[in-house]
Order: C-alpha cells, then structure tokens, then sequence
C-alpha cells in the first residue's frame, strides 16, 4: 500500500475514532451524574436511622417514666391513707414526709414523661418526613438510571457503528501501527497525525532536525514525532521550505545533545573564570 493511502486511512481513522474516543469517555460519565442523588438518599435514610434509634429510646424512657409515676403516686396514696391511723406525732410527721416525697417525686415524673411525649411526637412528625422524602428521592432516582441507561444505550449503539467503519478502515494497515495511533488518540486529545511543516511538527509546535524533516518529506515509512509521538507526514505550505529541507548542515537529532553539552562546557568555563576573579577587560 502506498504512504499517501496509508495516511488518508490514517486521517480517516482519527476521525472515526476521535468520536468513538469522545463516546466511550461520556458513557464512563454519565453514571457519575447519580453520585449526588445517591448520596443524597444515603444522608437521608442514615438520618432516618438516627431519628429511629432516639425515637426507640424515648419510648423507653417514656415507658420508665411512666412506671415511676405510678409507683409514685401509689406510695403517696398509701402514706395518705395511713394518716386515718396515726397515734403519735412522730407517726405523723414521718408520713408527711414520706407524702411530701412521693409528691415532689410524681410532678418531677410526669414533667419527665411530659418532656419524653413531646420528643417521641417530634420524632414521629419528623420521620414520616423523612420517609416521604426517600420515597421521592428512590423515586427520582429510578426515573434518571432509566432515562440513563436510555441514554447509555444510544450512545453504545453509535459506538458499535463507528467500530464497523472503523473494522472497514483499517483493512491492510500495520497492526502495530493502528495499536500505536489509537494509544496516541487517547492520549493527545483526538490529534495522532499531523503535518510538519517549515520543519516544524504541527502537533506540538517543535522545531525538528533537517535530517529528521527529510525522513518525513521521502514519505517512505511511518515516522513519529520524537516530541509528541504522533505520526508525521509532510505538507507543503510556502515558498523557501525547499530550502530548509536541502540544508544539509542542519544537523540531527543527536546534534541537540551535541549543543546542550557546549553550552554546559561555556557555563563551566565561565563559572571557573568568576571564581579565579580574571577581568578579561582590563
């Protein structure tokens, strides 16, 4: 197959598999739409399960309270009715006492059972609440899974289509290679081949060695970009580019370290100059 089929099948199949990229990406989102539904019923049923637990407790309390009070009021009822058969002072005064107590001890009771009453009535009030309101929310949240899941299912079946153009595109292209131009899709937002041009690669604005350029402009194998790792193919856009491709002095990629190293050598030299305090001027 010749390189300009290759990259034509190449530009095609970025297309298609930029939207079907795009897809799968939004079908792995549109479930965290639910999260904060979710987790709001989840607030919801673990306050009910806290108002449960202090409705069940006030209801002890209440049930002890009330026993309390009964016993309360019965001693009081039985010291008055040993009053009819008192002979001494003391006997009197012993029983008042004993009234006076069981008296104080009935009010103190049933202000208890009073306040336990008005708290099981506000939790009850507060439950039946909260139990409409997980209703609702189980409610809405059944309605927008299926509406997702509709959603989910539309979007699957324009995956399924572009697989099929995608199966048809890359009939006689390098597996190896249509492994590599989708890893590079995915990784470098839907551009995995771009033009060179001026010498310059038009994925990621680097300036390329003339050596490297020329590999691509010949057209005679799949070459990478050493930056950006996307495929490059040559595009002629202006005059004078002829004239960066037939420089031959340009150099090549190993000269990039080739330049890093002289500019260290001239940092040194300079570093070592400053600290021998030589001035060269005068």
């Amino acid at each position: 197959m010749a390189m300009e089929d290759v990259f034509d099948k190449l530009r095609t199949l970025q297309d298609i598999l930029s939207e079907k990229i795009a897809l799968e990406q939004e079908i792995q989102e549109i479930p965290k739409i639910l999260v904060t539904q979710e987790e709001l019923l989840a607030r919801l049923k673990k306050t009910f399960i806290e108002k449960n637990q202090d409705y069940e407790r006030a209801k002890t309390s209440e049930a002890e309270f009330r026993n309390l009070l009964a016993d309360a009021e019965a001693g009081r009822e039985r010291a008055e009715k040993n009053m009819d058969s008192i002979s001494t002072q003391r006997e009197y005064e012993a029983l008042d006492k004993e009234i006076r107590e069981a008296s104080e001890k009935e009010q103190q009771y049933r202000k208890d059972l009073q306040k336990e009453e008005r708290v099981i009535t506000e939790l009850d009030e507060q439950m039946k609440q909260h139990t409409a309101l997980i209703e609702q929310q189980e409610q809405d949240l059944a309605e927008r899974r299926r509406g997702i899941e509709d959603e989910i299912a539309g979007k699957n079946a324009k995956v399924k289509v572009l697989q099929e153009e995608e199966d048809k595109v890359v009939v006689g292209l390098d597996p190896e290679v249509q492994f590599k131009f989708e890893r590079i899709l995915r990784n470098k937002m839907g551009r995995g081949i771009v033009a060179i041009k001026s010498g310059v690669c038009t994925g990621c604005h680097m300036i390329l060695p003339v050596q490297f350029a020329n590999m691509v402009r010949l057209g005679e194998e799949i070459v990478f970009c050493p930056y950006c790792s996307r495929i490059l193919f040559y595009e002629e856009t202006e005059e004078g580019e002829e004239e960066f491709f037939d420089r031959e002095d340009a150099g090549s990629l190993s000269d990039l370290d080739d330049i890093d190293e002289e500019e260290e050598f001239e940092e040194e030299d300079d570093e070592e100059d400053e600290k021998a305090g030589i001035d060269y001027d005068e």
